[in-house]
């Protein structure tokens, strides 16, 4: 399997700061979800800067898509990132939705008449065309975020960041960009890299990094890390909503085929319970 980064023994202290990262290491597959839980200050949010270049290494490696992290290939490594952080107005800088999307597409110097095309399509892929001339500020948090992910679609990256992408939305929001996200992955073969202590969010990843104060305490699938609940409960995390599900089920005598199950297979095995009666 091929690793689109790679980060090598790299270490990491902010000024008049310990070191946060000492030593660290970690790979990400090509066309993976990967989840990064961790309580506020284990590094998450950090690391992902480090990733892009937004901030400078002590020392180690950092090699993105073939290229090292550096001031020499700093542009086209931000050319193969999207981030979407926690708040989407950071991150706006156009007088409408329209203008905002293609704001990265300008600096490329993309030509007017397929700008709009794809300004048109990236709008589209997010369910928000009808929202173009729209003043970004006066949108929902929801169709911010919405907005924001057009922004890096239009931009064609290799890799989407969500860095505590979905913390300031309410259930349903979460789950409709992130649902989002997930498609936009499939249709254009991205990896994603999720940073959040969304324990529910993490759950449908590929595989899960527990990171806690600047060390990887684990690394596997979610069904391996959400069945030790001691080691969640011991960095502050608790286990997922299914987990917990099962957990009473399991209490009341009503066993699961498997001990862990993510949400769409919990929802499958609760039909087939009540279709059984």
């Amino acid at each position: 399997m091929k690793n689109i980064i790679q980060v090598k023994n790299i270490s990491f202290h902010y000024p008049d700061k310990p070191l946060l990262f000492d030593n660290l290491t970690l790979d990400v597959h090509e066309g993976e979800w990967l989840a990064i839980i961790g309580q506020n200050g284990s590094g998450k949010s950090t690391l992902a800067r480090l990733i892009d270049g937004l901030i400078v290494l002590d020392k180690g490696q950092i090699i993105v898509d073939g290229l090292t992290v550096n001031d020499q290939n700093i542009f086209d490594i931000r050319n193969k990132i999207g981030i979407v952080f926690q708040n989407p107005e950071d991150q706006f800088v156009g007088a409408t939705v329209e203008d905002d999307v293609a704001f990265g597409l300008e600096n490329r110097q993309v030509e007017r008449e397929k700008m709009h095309e794809i300004v048109k399509k990236s709008l589209m892929d997010v369910s928000m065309l009808d929202f173009r001339n729209r003043i970004p500020a006066n949108l929902s948090g929801g169709q911010k975020q919405r907005v924001a992910i057009a922004g890096i679609v239009a931009l064609s990256p290799k890799i989407i960041i969500l860095d505590e992408a979905t913390s300031m939305l309410d259930p349903r929001g979460r789950n409709e960009i992130l649902d989002l996200v997930y498609q936009i992955k499939k249709d254009n073969q991205l990896t994603v890299i999720s940073i959040t202590h969304d324990i529910d969010e993490a759950a449908n990843a590929d595989r899960v990094v527990i990171l806690n104060e600047g060390r990887i305490i684990d690394e596997e699938t979610p069904e391996n890390i959400f069945q030790n609940t001691g080691q969640l409960q011991s960095v502050g995390l608790d286990s997922p909503y299914t987990s917990q599900l099962l957990a009473a089920l399991k209490h009341r005598g009503i066993k699961p085929q498997r001990s862990y199950l993510n949400d769409e297979e919990l929802i499958a095995w609760i039909k087939q319970l009540i279709s059984k009666k």
